[in-house]
């Protein structure tokens, strides 16, 4: 057997791959969520405090199935409190959010709404990098299975299959058999959103997706990110404006907590309030 390349050995943690892998035990929730009035995902009149600030205030956000938005604004303007809210790690303090018509998330922890079908990646890539692409791919398959026990059982050819599909969306498929640790930084990101893709989520969170990567590295990310558009909802939260442009279909701008203006790209860069509180900085 050919001996692994030396990269720094890692202990599994299962309080880590549950973030991948749904908790043995967890209820199954059914990712056909009902979609009979179009939004996939809601938030309305949202508020967060901490400490007397408001860093969500009276939000309202609509996401339809299938769409690609682009969620921008100014450092403080509350992208990640929301992302928080959506994905269960922050309860607001008022308002409702709803996965479809009828799930509501406000009820669910963290990995219940993971296993109903929301995923999040988050701005640093937190694969295994002492294991390969394809067992980062194998740890992250939705399952019902105790994560030990998932590690020990066999692929069903389904399950082949479907990382062989996730492989060739990421552009991963050369690197199958190498070590994580030893991808570029864009690599790693697109190994991330992979983990993600294989548990077929129905909405994907983006957080800055492209914060360190170089020129042809943004470049596949803006194709990868619009080819996952239509089969399922992706949100972008990301600060260059040039990688906006290269995906934005709709664009919402938060400020001070709630939506500032939201629409086109076109209209949404030539908006004189969005132009004072963020893109004339």
């Amino acid at each position: 057997m050919t001996a692994r390349p030396e990269v720094e050995e890692e202990i599994l943690d299962p309080a880590r791959v549950s973030e991948f892998i749904a908790h043995e035990g967890a209820p199954s929730l059914s990712p056909a969520v009902a979609l009979a009035h179009k939004p996939i995902l809601y938030l309305e009149r949202v508020t967060v405090s901490f400490d007397g600030f408001k860093a969500l205030n009276n939000l309202s956000l609509y996401l339809d199935d299938g769409e690609l938005r682009c969620i921008i604004g100014p450092n403080g303007a509350g992208k990640s409190t929301m992302m928080d809210v959506i994905t269960g790690k922050t309860r607001p303090d008022s308002g409702s959010v709803y996965f479809g018509q009828t799930l509501n998330l406000l009820k669910l922890r963290e990995a219940e709404i993971a296993q109903a079908g929301i995923g999040r990646k988050f701005q640093q890539p937190t694969v295994f990098q002492g294991h390969t692409v394809f067992e980062n791919l194998e740890l992250a398959l939705q399952t019902n299975k105790g994560v030990w026990h998932s590690l020990r059982t066999r692929l069903t050819g389904e399950q082949r299959d479907r990382i062989d599909e996730v492989l060739e969306l990421i552009g991963l498929e050369d690197q199958r058999g190498a070590l994580a640790g030893r991808l570029s930084h864009g690599q790693k990101q697109w190994l991330e959103i992979g983990m993600l893709l294989a548990q077929n989520p129905q909405v994907l969170l983006v957080d800055e997706p492209v914060a360190g990567m170089t020129v042809q590295e943004v470049e596949s990310t803006a194709q990868l990110l619009n080819s996952l558009a239509g089969r399922h909802t992706v949100v972008v939260v990301e600060h260059d404006m040039e990688f906006v442009r290269a995906i934005a279909r709709h664009v919402t701008v938060l400020h001070e907590g709630r939506v500032l203006a939201e629409g086109r790209m076109e209209a949404i860069q030539n908006d004189p309030r969005v132009i004072e509180v963020y893109l004339g900085e």
